[in-house]
């Protein structure tokens, strides 16, 4: 185990060949279940084609099409096993579980896909679990970093949930992803060639620099002693907050317990903030911003962004013809009205 991790870690094997690790606080029982689900082998149909005019990879993945969508409660595949119905998940319940995605869009020699369970119970939220549960989601978090990172091939490792049918997500349990890809990713690459380029024209960090520029700001929504929490500038979503660490460290295996506590308190406020704005469920994606494994690491700086789609109760941003067809982000919500919206959904500052 990392320095940091404090979950007990089981290592099993589904029907079909995929890895399924559990994520465990003290007092668990033993996750000893075998998958009984006769199950043909893991499909691996995977392609990577390049594109010659961006200089950027498209995963091809025609297999996707037949993956589950939003199946009701009872036909749940992540779920825990119980009564007879066999899911993904062979025990008859669960604190975090990792495995391999049936469906994925990488696999084999193009990297690997994986699905993160954060709970057993299929009407809860990241928001509304406990610090010692979202402890042991970062925790799986930071294990499987360090473990994909490791794989021949692989070059980032990006952890995300998709929450909410607006986003597309197509299964309803509580759960995110890891993609492990066999390139950098084109956000990271470019993140990564502008702070370069600003050291080298100015000897600083441009990541703490913006950092700085916030921590005071109107912009602030909440921090503890080692994060914090604010909506940024040239915020491109309507709902949009970047959460980081103080001090520069290059990804998730990299937190020290301490750090890791305080991230496991200051994330469900957040989301419960991000929650309460419009009294519902708010759509969002979680994306963690994490160092290549091989380049840039001195450049790079753990953070988060949390950004969801909503504008207002009823309405949607869709990408207009200027977003999705050149890049060019508009907003029209000025990111220090989002700020104070989020720090009135919760009150002051948690630091």
């Amino acid at each position: 185990m990392r320095d940091g991790n404090a979950a007990r870690i089981t290592r099993s094997r589904l029907a079909d060949g995929r890895e399924i690790v559990y994520y465990d606080g003290d007092g668990a029982p033993a996750r000893d279940a075998v998958d009984g689900r006769p199950l043909p082998p893991a499909s691996h149909d995977v392609q990577l084609r390049h594109d010659p005019l961006l200089d950027e990879w498209v995963a091809i993945a025609a297999q996707r099409q037949g993956r589950t969508h939003l199946p009701a409660e009872r036909d749940c595949p992540l779920c825990p096993s119980r009564g007879g119905r066999l899911t993904e998940i062979p025990a008859e319940d669960y604190e975090v579980v990792v495995f391999e995605n049936r469906f994925p869009a990488l696999a084999g020699a193009t990297g690997r896909c994986e699905v993160v369970c954060f709970t057993s119970d299929h009407g809860a939220s990241l928001a509304a679990l406990p610090p010692r549960r979202v402890r042991l989601v970062i925790d799986a978090l930071a294990d499987r970093t360090a473990r994909l990172s490791a794989l021949p091939g692989i070059e980032q490792v990006y952890c995300f949930e998709n929450r909410g049918p607006e986003i597309g997500v197509t299964l309803h349990h509580p759960h995110g992803q890891i993609y492990a890809y066999p390139f950098v990713t084109p956000r990271t690459g470019r993140m990564l060639a502008v702070a370069r380029a600003h050291r080298e024209r100015t000897g600083a960090d441009l990541f703490a620099e913006v950092l700085a520029a916030e921590l005071a700001g109107p912009r602030l929504v909440a921090a503890t002693a080692g994060w914090s929490a604010f909506v940024p500038a040239a915020a491109r979503w309507p709902v949009e907050v970047h959460v980081v660490p103080h001090r520069r460290v290059p990804d998730l295996p990299a937190l020290p317990a301490a750090e890791r506590e305080e991230l496991a308190v200051l994330l469900p406020d957040l989301l419960g903030r991000m929650d309460r704005l419009y009294d519902a469920p708010l759509p969002y994606i979680a994306a963690w911003h994490q160092a290549p494994v091989r380049s840039g690491r001195d450049l790079a700086w753990l953070h988060l962004q949390l950004f969801s789609v909503r504008r207002s109760a009823g309405k949607l941003k869709h990408l207009a013809g200027t977003e999705a067809g050149m890049g060019a982000f508009s907003n029209d919500v000025l990111p220090e009205d989002a700020a104070r919206r989020l720090r009135a959904a919760g009150g002051e500052c948690l630091g």
